[in-house]
C-alpha cells in the first residue's frame, strides 16, 4: 500500500472514529495531536465531561434528579470555566479540582449547583482525565505507528534485493540485502502496535469512581452499578472491579510499552547513524540545501534525526521509570510522584519521535553503490562459508573449515584476496574449478532467503492490519481495540 494516499485516510478514520464518542456535543474539537490532548483546556473539557457523565450515571440510578444531571451536562464546556479565572481561583485555594469546580459552579443553576461532584473525589475524577487523556494519545500513536508501518514496508520492498554486508560484532559476517535489515525494524514495529493494542483495551477498562478511600462510600448503595453506567456514558468498558488507584499498573504498562517501542527507534538511529560514517557512507540522511551541521567543518553533513531518534530512546525509558516507582504507593491512595507529568512528556515525545522516524526513513538516500563496494572490503573473505560447504562434500565439513582458516591466515599475511588465494591453493584447485570459485564468490549467490524474509514479514504484517486498528461499537458509537 502506498504510505501518502494512506496516511490522509487513516487520520479522517480516527478524527470521525472519536467524533462519535460521548464527547461529540462538545465545543472543544477533539484533540488530532498528542500534544493537544495534554492541553490546559483539553485537560479542563476533560473533567467537565467526566463530572457530567458522573452526574448522568448517578441521576440514572436515581442518586440525584435528572434535571440536575441535563443541566450540569448542558454546562460541561470549558467555555463555562475560562482558564484564567481558574488559575486565579488556584492561587486562592490552592487545590487544582476545587479551583475548577468553584469557578465551573459559578455557571450552573444553584438547583443543579450542590450536585456537582456531588459524593466524589477528585483522584477519581483526575485518574478518568488521565484515562482518557492516555486511551486518547495510545490511539494517535498507534495511527502514527501504522502510518511508519507503511513506510517501513515500502522501504523493505524497494530493497528486498540490495546486497549489502552483514555484520556481527562490527564485523563482515555473511551478505544480506537492505530490506531484510528493514523487514527486523518492520516486524518489531508491529509488535509494538499489538502490545500498545493491548495497553488501550486495558485502559478502556479503567474508569473509576470508587471514593476517597476505593470503598464506594459517598456514592451510595447502588455504586457500582453508577461506575458501570459512568464508564459507559464515557464510551468506555465496564471497569476493573479492583480499587487500582494505588497499584497504577496500567498506566506503568502504558509508560513501559511505550518505553520500549521507543527503543526501536533508538536502534534505527543508532543503525544508521553508523551506515552514514564517512568510512561505511552506505546510507544518508536527507537534509535541506541550506542546512548547516559545523561552524567550522564545511564538510561535515551530520546525521541530525538519527541522534534525535538515539536521544529519544534514552529519555522515554527514563521518564517510564518514573510511572513504574508510582505502582508502589503509601496505603490505599496517596501518590508522591506525580505520574501525570511524565506520562504526558512520555506521550509527547513519542509523537514527536515517529514524526523524526517517518522522516528519516521516507528520505533516506541508501548507497547500494557503496554496499557493493563495501562488501569487497574483506577481499572476498565474507565469502568463506559459502566455500566451506561447497568443500565439505568433498573433504568433510571440519576439515573444510580447518583448512580454510590456515589458508586464509596466510593470505592476510602475503597480502592477497581470497580468490587468489583459492585458485593458488593445491587443495582446492584440485576439488573446484575457477568458474566454480568465482560463483562461490558471488554476494548475490549467497543472501540466504533474505528476499523470502521481507515477503514473509509484510505479508505476516499486512495480515495484521487487516485486523487493525479499531472497530467501533455500532450500539455505542466507542472505539474499541481489536485484538
Amino acid at each position: 500500500m502506498n504510505y501518502k494516499l494512506f496516511r490522509c485516510g487513516f487520520a479522517a478514520f480516527v478524527t470521525a472514529a472519536f467524533a462519535t464518542t460521548a464527547f461529540a456535543e462538545q465545543h472543544v474539537p477533539a484533540p488530532a495531536t498528542v500534544q493537544q490532548v495534554f492541553s490546559t483546556t483539553q485537560t479542563h473539557q476533560y473533567v467537565l465531561d467526566i463530572e457530567a457523565a458522573m452526574a448522568r450515571a448517578q441521576a440514572a440510578h436515581g442518586a440525584i434528579p435528572q434535571a440536575a444531571a441535563d443541566a450540569i451536562t448542558a454546562k460541561a464546556d470549558v467555555r463555562y470555566a475560562p482558564a484564567d479565572e481558574i488559575e486565579q481561583e488556584r492561587k486562592l485555594v490552592q487545590h487544582r479540582m476545587v479551583a475548577l469546580l468553584n469557578v465551573w459552579r459559578r455557571a450552573i443553576d444553584a438547583d443543579a449547583r450542590q450536585y456537582v461532584h456531588y459524593g466524589a473525589t477528585t483522584v477519581d475524577i483526575y485518574d478518568t482525565a488521565l484515562v482518557l487523556q492516555l486511551r486518547r494519545a495510545g490511539m494517535l500513536l498507534l495511527g502514527q505507528l501504522r502510518e511508519f508501518e507503511l513506510i517501513l514496508i515500502d522501504t523493505a520492498r524497494a530493497h528486498q534485493g540490495t546486497i549489502m554486508a552483514g555484520r556481527t560484532l562490527g564485523q563482515h559476517a555473511l551478505p544480506i540485502t537492505f530490506g531484510k535489515k528493514v523487514s527486523t525494524w518492520l516486524g518489531q514495529n508491529r509488535r509494538d502496535i499489538e502490545r500498545l493494542k493491548r495497553v488501550l483495551a486495558d485502559l478502556d477498562r479503567s474508569a473509576i469512581l470508587k471514593g476517597a478511600v476505593g470503598t464506594y462510600a459517598g456514592l451510595g448503595a447502588q455504586a457500582m452499578e453508577i461506575e458501570r453506567s459512568f464508564a459507559r456514558e464515557l464510551g468506555l468498558a465496564d471497569p476493573y472491579p479492583d480499587d487500582w488507584h494505588g497499584n497504577r499498573d496500567v498506566f506503568a504498562s502504558y509508560a513501559l510499552t511505550l518505553a520500549l517501542a521507543s527503543k526501536l527507534y533508538g536502534a534505527i538511529g543508532q543503525e544508521l547513524f553508523l551506515l552514514q560514517m564517512t568510512d561505511i557512507a552506505e546510507t544518508s540522511e536527507s537534509r535541506a540545501s541550506t542546512s548547516v551541521s559545523s561552524s567550522s567543518m564545511a564538510q561535515k553533513v551530520n546525521p541530525s534525526k538519527s541522534e534525535a531518534l538515539i536521544h529519544s530512546a534514552r529519555t522515554i525509558p527514563r521518564l517510564a521509570e518514573v510511572v513504574l516507582d508510582d505502582v508502589v504507593n503509601f496505603f490505599e491512595r496517596d501518590s508522591t510522584v506525580g505520574p501525570d507529568v511524565a506520562l504526558r512528556e512520555i506521550s509527547i515525545q513519542m509523537e514527536t519521535t515517529i514524526a523524526t522516524a517517518k522522516r528519516l526513513i521516507s528520505t533516506l538516500h541508501v548507497n547500494s553503490t557503496a554496499m557493493r563496494e563495501n562488501l569487497g572490503r574483506t577481499k572476498g573473505f565474507i565469502m568463506t562459508q559459502r566455500v566451506a560447504f561447497a568443500l565439505a562434500p568433498k573433504i568433510g565439513k571440519d576439515e573444510a573449515d580447518a583448512h580454510l582458516h590456515d589458508l586464509i591466515h596466510a593470505a592476510l599475511e602475503a597480502g592477497i584476496d581470497f580468490r587468489t588465494a583459492l585458485l593458488n591453493d593445491p587443495v582446492v584447485a584440485k576439488l573446484l574449478s575457477a568458474e566454480e570459485i568465482d560463483t562461490l564468490l558471488a554476494p548475490e549467490g549467497y543472501v540466504g532467503l533474505a528476499r523470502e524474509e521481507v515477503d514473509a514479514v509484510i505479508a505476516h504484517v499486512e495480515s495484521m492490519r487487516a485486523k487493525d486498528p479499531m472497530l467501533q461499537d455500532e450500539a455505542t458509537g466507542a472505539v474499541r481495540i481489536g485484538r
